[in-house]
């Protein structure tokens, strides 16, 4: 819905425009506003509801002020730190002599039904540099963001609160115009806490650093989520406690999957037996595929000279995420002193640099072209100890990571090549929700380098084939890297979380930065173009987003052990064994299970245990030649024949079968 503010009328607000309750701001040519902002005949008006994205922002960003307000009600003297809204809730810091408590949220919780009662209005008002740190002369962390105004790290860490135009107050008022809070804030808010009803809640404590620098003071987080109905946010804690059951790190602990022992550091996982062969498994079927799908593997070290990574710039625009550099190749004399100059070397971060050196240890032809590296390269990245989050935020990581060199002409049928090859892959494991987002430039001269031919081509070629896939294309002006715009996948889960897997990247930078050429048709040496492409993004963290997906009961061809035989009694285990030789000579992962536990315990414990196939036999199986399938619903079939029970496991392998019931394993 647009609305037009007719020729000839008086400047109106935005209540005197839209009569729905449920629009909570405006978007005025483009900019939103508070609904208390006025308009004049000519400007574009567009209603922004509660239930929209930017409503949704507005709502927990207003929650958010409505939590800083009823901490400083508590305690005078916290200061504030930011309050930006997230995805799915919103966050404020404090600074504050004592940690909060449990007891502290419920307090809180109190006070901030009492201001939501209250039906205050957030009111915007313009101010100084000058009246900005006069009235918040209390509060150092907001001092800090005003003299950080129109910066690069104000907008990192606070956009929520300056940017590059003017300073912003937003004064909490009573219904008799009483100012009873105040906030540095650029806005838009909801018109009166009234609106925020009772559909949020306060989720958690926790400590972070100013600004996410552990340089800086630490301060208490406390994180809450914002809906605009009861019922929705009742949906949302539904669906954190379903999360909670799939987290990929107790389920990792509980199914001996991985861990991270203490002894080797922070955000660097070990593989046990069983989730080396899930990841093992992960590996090879992608491997197959890639390679039918005409890559070429290469391997490269995990380290190298500082060189390589100047000439890509990665110590330059990345440093702070790279591990310190390691000295080697100093040389002393036998009294200690310096004969040769030692050499910085780093981790590598990324292995674009590596496999970039592979395509110009030769002259290259447009007959070579496209050329399709593919690596499993493990990389490293100094990530904060705060941001760590088992297998999905780590240290070290293997990135699936392919990089492809195309001529010109080669790029939009290479990157519609590269969808289709991603899309087939996740759908191999399970995978079919998926939309894309395309980042492209925006009007911001600065900000981009390359011609705006290469832009307008490379974008429209990326723009086809998005649309071509036929899914959701979502287009983000300004998200693009700033050489070259991409394509983002982004899939939900079976609990219907989103997550970002496979990006499309091109890159005009790299191949100019190195110097790479290839001799085209016509005799000329000629400037190809590189595309980034992770398909998993990292084998670590896709595994984890597949471990939760699945809840641990992965498809048969996954599972670490595929059947486990259970004899009904001691004296049916020999025929039983034979059963399981059988199945393993066909490759079949199969176990015999001759412990002392009963039948019904043992069943028990490789349900527990995820295993997705279990086979029984008693007296009338050994008499019969045949065997009884027990699935993970509970259900049984019996009396079914060696030979097709062995045929029908071995095709539901074969065929990346989810089994769950007799149905899916006819």
């Amino acid at each position: 819905m647009e609305c037009s503010v007719p020729e000839n009328a008086q400047p109106k607000d935005g209540f005197a425009l839209f009569s729905d309750r449920s629009v909570v701001a405006m978007r005025v040519n483009g900019v939103l506003k508070d609904l208390a902002a006025t308009v004049t005949d000519a400007d574009e008006v567009e209603p922004v509801t509660i239930d929209s994205p930017e409503g949704l922002s507005i709502l927990r960003h207003s929650t958010a002020h409505v939590l800083a307000q009823a901490v400083q009600r508590i305690n005078p003297q916290a200061n504030l730190g930011i309050g930006p809204p997230i995805t799915d809730g919103f966050y404020y810091d404090f600074g504050v002599e004592q940690p909060f408590t449990p007891e502290d949220l419920k307090a809180i919780t109190k006070e901030m039904q009492r201001i939501v009662r209250e039906g205050q209005r957030f009111v915007r008002r313009v101010v100084t540099d000058d009246e900005a740190r006069a009235e918040l002369a209390d509060e150092p962390f907001k001092l800090e963001l005003i003299g950080l105004k129109g910066g690069k790290e104000a907008a990192e860490g606070a956009s929520v609160e300056v940017g590059e135009g003017e300073l912003t107050i937003y004064d909490n008022t009573t219904r008799d115009g009483e100012v009873v809070w105040k906030d540095l804030c650029r806005g838009p808010h909801l018109p009166n806490t009234r609106m925020i009803g009772n559909g949020w809640d306060l989720t958690r404590i926790a400590a972070a650093y100013w600004r996410g620098s552990e340089k800086n003071p630490q301060l208490q987080r406390i994180y809450g989520t914002a809906w605009p109905t009861k019922d929705e946010l009742r949906e949302y804690q539904h669906r954190l406690e379903e999360a909670a059951k799939r987290d990929h790190r107790r389920l990792g602990k509980e199914l001996d999957l991985f861990s991270f022992p203490e002894e080797i550091g922070s955000g660097l996982s070990v593989w046990h037996p069983r989730g080396g062969i899930v990841r093992g498994e992960m590996e090879q079927h992608a491997r197959k595929r890639h390679i039918e799908g005409g890559y070429t593997y290469v391997y490269t070290p995990h380290i190298s000279k500082e060189d390589l990574f100047l000439t890509s710039n990665h110590l330059v625009t990345y440093k702070e995420g790279m591990y310190p550099p390691i000295v080697m190749d100093e040389e002393r004399d036998d009294e200690g002193n310096i004969t040769k100059q030692g050499q910085d070397y780093y981790l590598k971060p990324m292995n674009c640099p590596m496999h970039i050196l592979i395509y110009k240890e030769r002259a290259r032809s447009y007959r070579d072209l496209p050329l399709r590296f593919a690596e499993n390269g493990t990389v490293y990245r100094n990530e904060l100890s705060g941001a760590l989050h088992g297998l999905t935020r780590v240290r070290g990581f293997t990135q699936d990571d392919s990089h492809l060199f195309v001529t010109p002409d080669q790029l939009e049928g290479e990157v519609s090549k590269v969808l289709e090859f991603i899309l087939s892959m996740l759908r191999d494991f399970g995978l079919t929700d998926f939309e894309l987002e395309l980042s492209m430039k925006d009007d911001e001269k600065s900000k981009w380098i390359g011609s705006d031919e290469f832009w307008e081509s490379s974008t429209d070629a990326l723009r086809r084939v998005a649309l071509a896939s036929g899914l959701k294309l979502t287009e983000v002006p300004g998200e693009a890297a700033f050489y070259g715009p991409k394509i983002d996948l982004k899939t939900r889960d079976a609990i219907g979380r989103t997550w970002q897997l496979s990006t499309v990247q091109v890159d005009p930078n790299l191949p100019e930065r190195f110097d790479l050429e290839f001799m085209d048709k016509d005799g000329q040496k000629k400037r190809p173009i590189m595309i980034h492409r992770a398909l998993f993004g990292s084998i670590e963290r896709f595994f984890a987003i597949l471990l939760e997906h699945y809840a641990g009961d992965f498809p048969v061809w996954l599972s670490p052990v595929q059947v486990v035989g259970i004899p009904v009694a001691e004296d049916f285990a020999d025929y039983l064994g034979d059963v399981i030789s059988t199945l393993r000579s066909q490759g079949v992962r199969a176990e015999l299970d001759t412990s002392d536990d009963r039948m019904q315990k043992k069943i028990r414990t490789h349900t527990t245990g995820k295993v997705p196939l279990l086979l029984i036999a008693g007296e009338q199986d050994r008499n019969a030649g045949t065997v009884s399938f027990r699935f993970r619903d509970g259900t049984q079939e019996n009396g079914v024949p060696i030979a097709d029970a062995v045929a029908r496991i071995r095709a539901a392998i074969d065929a990346h079968a989810l089994v769950q019931t007799a149905g899916d394993l006819a």
